[in-house]
């Protein structure tokens, strides 16, 4: 079971609103999270990045694989992976 962290998307229509979550890389984009790890918020200035690194690392541990976007927001964060 390769893990995956990665964004899914919810908010209205032209008003994004991201959680990080925990999920199966052969789940869809919005399917059922193993866990939630924070969220981003793209639409307020600055933008909204609220993440529990102590989740995060332990998945990052168990070997999941962050995507390429919620790599770059664990770099704004302060965390490199």
């Amino acid at each position: 079971m390769a893990m995956k962290i990665r964004l899914t998307r919810m908010g209205s229509k032209k008003r994004p609103f991201y959680r990080v979550v925990a999920l199966d890389s052969a789940t869809r984009r919005d399917g059922r999270p193993v866990e939630f790890l924070g969220h981003y918020n793209p639409m307020v200035e600055p933008n909204d990045i609220v993440l529990d690194m102590e989740k995060i690392e332990k998945w990052l541990a168990q070997g999941a694989e962050p995507s390429n976007t919620v790599r770059s927001l664990l770099k704004k964060a302060g965390k490199q992976a």
